[in-house]
This record gives C-alpha cells, structure tokens and sequence, in this order.
C-alpha cells in the first residue's frame, strides 16, 4: 500500500485544547498538500476553516471526550457545527449508560443525532478502553440500530487506543452498512497500514503526515 492511499483513509486530527490557529492551518495544508480524507478540529474552528480552506472536508468531535454531556447539548453542538460547515461528525457515547447497562438510552441519542445529521456522516466513538467485549458487542449492536455510519474506538483521550482485538470484534458484530474508524495509538506507518489492511475506512491520528514526511518519530499519542 503507497502512502497516499494510505492518506486517504486519514482524518488528520489536531484536538489538543490548546491548539492555535496556526496549529490549525498547519494540518490543514497539510490535509490539502496530502489528500486527507478529513480534517478532524475542534468545533470553535469550523467556520474559519470552512472559510479559508473551502476544498476540505471537515470532522469535528460532539460529546468530547468524555461523553457524559445530556442529548440536548450533543444536539445543539451537531447543529452548530453543520451550520458552521462540517461534514462530519465525531461524537461519544455516554459511557456511564453503557457501564450502567442502559444500552437503549445509547441507542436512542445515537438515533437523534444521526437524525440531525441527516446526509452527514455520523462516527460513533465508544471509548473501547473502558469497555468489556460484552460492552462493546453491546454498543456494536446499538451503532447499527441507530442507523450511524461508523464505530470508532477511541477519543485518543483514554487510557489505551485502537487494538487489533477490538478491530476483529468490531467486524464480527457491525451490520453491513457500520464502517470502522481506528483512533488513538497509531503511532508508525505500519500501525497506519495494518489497521487499514483490517478494514478500518478511516483512522485518525495527528502523526501520519508527518511520518510519511519524516518528521515526527513513533510515540503513542492520537
């Protein structure tokens, strides 16, 4: 697999909550320079973004990164955002109602922003780190009920990130119509590869531009 082929599976992501405008712009003409699927920023950056670089697909994150924000503020945050110019929309579940089992509450706020988001890609991140299998077979089923159109593994802000195990389960439980996003720890081309090679459609990090540029080394960080 060449490099841009690898790229083009890429939502190259800069979240740090101190990221700068520059810091923006930087991934941005990288994204442009590299075919990037997406550029994953922050919402407060969306409409300059939409602005400046009008050719880019934007991602943003709804919920992040941990989850626990009421459907009413996910809502108002997805409308806000596709109203500034996003494309695609990156949020996470509430991880207490999964680990209190509430796996229809799930279900049903998935269901209300993919209905917000209409014709706008929904990624669903579960945060698998905190999760059992059960749990995450739990959200597999809830992600394809609500009609969202991936699973992700990871905010990049947790504990661990994306593992083949967790990929593996994902496929085994996904309906046909649920991609796969790969988040957090991809930190080598190879990672990059291997994870596209699984199945993933999309992966997210803030390394693989500059890994194929040759300038960043490996570390795990999103």
């Amino acid at each position: 697999m060449t490099n841009e082929e690898m790229l083009s599976h890429v939502d190259h992501t800069q979240l740090k909550a101190f990221a700068t405008w520059e810091d923006i712009v930087k991934i941005c003409d990288e994204a442009v320079q590299y075919n990037c699927a997406s550029v994953c920023i922050p919402p407060t950056y969306i409409a300059r973004v939409h602005s400046a670089y009008p050719m880019l697909n934007i991602c943003t994150v709804v919920g992040f990164p941990l989850g626990y924000a009421v459907t009413e503020a996910k809502v108002a945050e997805t409308e806000r955002a596709l109203a500034d110019g996003c494309n695609e929309i990156d949020m996470v579940v509430n991880i207490s109602d999964v680990k209190n089992g509430d796996y229809l509450m799930v279900e049903e706020e998935i269901r209300t922003l993919k209905a917000v988001c209409g014709g706008h890609i929904l990624k669903v991140i579960i945060e698998t780190c905190y999760l059992t299998d059960e749990e995450k077979i739990e959200m597999c089923r809830a992600v394809t009920n609500a009609g969202a159109d991936f699973i992700k593994t990871s905010t990049g802000f947790g504990t661990d990130g994306a593992t083949v195990k967790d990929i593996e389960l994902f496929k085994e439980h996904i309906g046909p119509g649920v991609k796969i996003k790969a988040a957090g720890g991809v930190s080598t081309l190879e990672d990059l590869e291997k994870f596209i090679e699984l199945g993933c459609e999309r992966v997210g990090t803030s390394r693989a531009v500059g890994l194929v540029a040759g300038k960043v080394s490996a570390s795990n960080t999103y």
